[in-house]
């Protein structure tokens, strides 16, 4: 290696050299080394700008990925808010319209701030039953309606079949069984 670097260091000093002296065969060789550094400085470069890249790009990933966990886990701290808030409003036919409306709001901002984390809640309006963001609890026969039709929600979901957060828990029908 040292020798190689003296022979390069020559080959530098012989190109800034007067060179009416040096046979075209020296200076050839000497191009041919500078060159030859040239190419190797080129080479390092390029691996280190790829491993920037890589490293680059690999943190982002990573902090993507954690910026998605702490999302979650701060969605799934809201989970027993908004079902504590259903509860409440389940018992609250008694209650003040003041206070069941004031309740009301309150779990329309969790839902809201579920939502903005990314965790829409599912809306169940008439939906079939859906394993990717259903979780049926309970099958009741039922003739009046499709089977596979939801009749009930007994818990809350939130997030998208791609993101799920919870899957919302219901009672499904199915045809009855003839006799």
């Amino acid at each position: 290696m040292v020798e190689e670097q003296n022979e390069d260091t020559r080959a530098v000093d012989l190109l800034n050299e007067d060179l009416t002296d040096v046979s075209p065969e020296e200076i050839r060789a000497a191009q041919a080394a500078v060159a030859s550094q040239l190419e190797t400085a080129e080479d390092r470069w390029r691996r280190a700008a790829a491993d920037y890249d890589n490293l680059r790009k690999r943190t982002a990933r990573e902090i993507q990925t954690v910026r998605e966990q702490e999302r979650q886990h701060t969605a799934k701290a809201f989970l027993p808010v908004v079902d504590g808030l259903d509860r409440a409003l389940s018992f609250g036919v008694d209650l003040d319209e003041g206070v069941l409306g004031g309740m009301q709001a309150v779990r329309a901002q969790a839902a809201d701030a579920l939502r903005a984390l990314g965790y829409p809640e599912i809306v169940i309006d008439g939906a079939e039953f859906d394993p990717q963001l259903h979780e049926a609890v309970s099958v009741v026969e039922d003739a009046s309606v499709p089977p596979g039709s939801i009749l009930a929600v007994t818990r809350s979901g939130f997030g998208t079949p791609e993101r799920m957060l919870r899957p919302a828990a219901v009672v499904v029908a199915r045809r009855p069984e003839e006799e």
